[in-house]
Parts: C-alpha cells; sequence; structure tokens
C-alpha cells in the first residue's frame, strides 16, 4: 500500500505510515512477516502505541438479513511509546502469528471468492487512533486439510463458494468468534445432494472437521445422518483413504434416504 496520512485532527506536517509484507502467502499456525515505515513530517511527533493485527469480512445475521462486519481476530502491539524525527523514516519489523482457526482464503492457487483477510496497521498518536488500509494475505490449507480438500475433488465434487460466519460451533475446540464454512456441489452419482458445506477448526494438534448435507428440497427429513464431526491429527492423516471415508458415509445417508 502507499504512504497514508494521519487523522486530519493530527494537523498539517503529521508523519504517514506504510506496511509492507515479505511474504503474503501463509498456512494457519504460521506467522506473516513485514515490517511498519513511519515517514516523519514536518514536525517532530510522538507515537503513543503502534499495533497490527488480524481483520476478516465475516457475516452476520440478524433481523432477516445478513450483513458483513470486519472483526479483528488477533492483535499484536510492536513495542512501546517512541518519537518520529521530522523527516525520517522509522522502520518497525515484526512477526504476526497466524492462529490455527485462520480460515483459507487460496486452495490449489485458487483465490476463494469472499474471503477477505488481511493485515491491519494501527498508530495511536495524540489520543487518537488511525487504522490503515487492510494488506491481504493468502492463507493456503494445511496439509491434513488439503487431505480432506483433494478427497472431495477425487470424488468429482466442485468448489462452490466459501463464507465466513460470526458465531460457534458446539462440540468443537472453536476459539474464535466466527468460523468457515465451504461449499461443494456433488457429482451426478449423488442425485439426491444439493451440496456439502466442509469446516475446519485446528489446534496445534488436531482439527474437527465438520461436514453437512444440504439436500434436495423433499429428499429426507432433517435427520442427524446428514450431519458429521470428527477429528483428525495433523501429524497422523495420512493413515486413511479420506475418499473412501466421505464416500461410504454418503452412500450410507442416501441409501438410507433411497436418493442414491
Amino acid at each position: 500500500m502507499g504512504f497514508k496520512k494521519l487523522l486530519a485532527s493530527l494537523g498539517a506536517g503529521g508523519a504517514s505510515v506504510e506496511t509492507e509484507l515479505t511474504e503474503a502467502n501463509v498456512v494457519p499456525g504460521g506467522v506473516v512477516q513485514g515490517e511498519v515505515r513511519i515517514q516523519g513530517g514536518s514536525v517532530d511527533q510522538q507515537i503513543d502505541a503502534l499495533s497490527v493485527g488480524l481483520q476478516a469480512r465475516v457475516e452476520v445475521e440478524g433481523n432477516d438479513q445478513e450483513v458483513k462486519q470486519d472483526i479483528e481476530f488477533t492483535k499484536q502491539r510492536l513495542g512501546g511509546a517512541f518519537e518520529v524525527k521530522a523527516g525520517a523514516v522509522h522502520v518497525v519489523p515484526f512477526g504476526l502469528e497466524i492462529p490455527w482457526e485462520t480460515p483459507i482464503t487460496s486452495i490449489s492457487g485458487q483465490q476463494l471468492r469472499g474471503m477477505n483477510i488481511g493485515v491491519t496497521t494501527e498508530l495511536e498518536i495524540a489520543r487518537a487512533v488511525d487504522s490503515g488500509d487492510l494488506d491481504p494475505i493468502n492463507v493456503h490449507p494445511l496439509p491434513a486439510q488439503q487431505a480432506l480438500l483433494d478427497a472431495f475433488v477425487a470424488l468429482g465434487f466442485r468448489f462452490k463458494s466459501a463464507d465466513m460466519e460470526r458465531g460457534h460451533i458446539r462440540g468443537t475446540r472453536q476459539r474464535l468468534p466466527f468460523y468457515q464454512e465451504i461449499e461443494f456441489l456433488p457429482p451426478q452419482q449423488y442425485r439426491g445432494l444439493n451440496q456439502v458445506e466442509l469446516t475446519f477448526v485446528a489446534d496445534d494438534r488436531e482439527m474437527d472437521v465438520v461436514l453437512e448435507m444440504d439436500k434436495k428440497p423433499g429428499l429426507f427429513s432433517e435427520s442427524s445422518d446428514s450431519y458429521r464431526a470428527f477429528k483428525v491429527g495433523l501429524n497422523d492423516f495420512q493413515g486413511t483413504d479420506w475418499s473412501a471415508y466421505l464416500n461410504e458415509w454418503l452412500a450410507q445417508v442416501g441409501g438410507r434416504r433411497n436418493w442414491l
């Protein structure tokens, strides 16, 4: 992003700030590195605090409508107060940890529409707070997550869309105030299915995988067998044939509901 002036209330001759990411491609549990460059203005200025964080644009349901809300879900303060001399450049490097639950924004090089996640920069000066523009990051799947995604593709499913929703999935290890749903369209052999929704909720050891079938109208009533949740270790997922696992579940439900 280009240099951005601070709040007008700070007066003429104020500093400008720019954040540069060393590498925008990350994975959950990783670190995004970069630096904040503060260009001094025409006068010396005292910076009370400088911080960086991660922000997501999330869907919030209420009053029979959906609205988008920007949620900052992690924040890191970069040192204490400091002074920026007139005309000088003050550079502050940072390494910001990516929470394990952070939604995926890119799969096999394909950017997921609607996944808006990035680094925010915030300066506090003279009791005023100024937030910079969002610097987008690309969050790629962990190997265990990629294995599940590959299984859907191997069965003929096609990626439809993804969204982030505010709320909590009961019975999972979820700590963030929102979660991601990745939606897949089924191949012809699962003719009674409309789509399958996939959610990952990870920590540093394992992840909860939540699957939910979305049926075509009139094919079967709501039932617990259209929903499945299970745990997958981040380091021992290779021992399972995930395509066979998913197909068995789909076949069981389809056979009972007579839509296969």
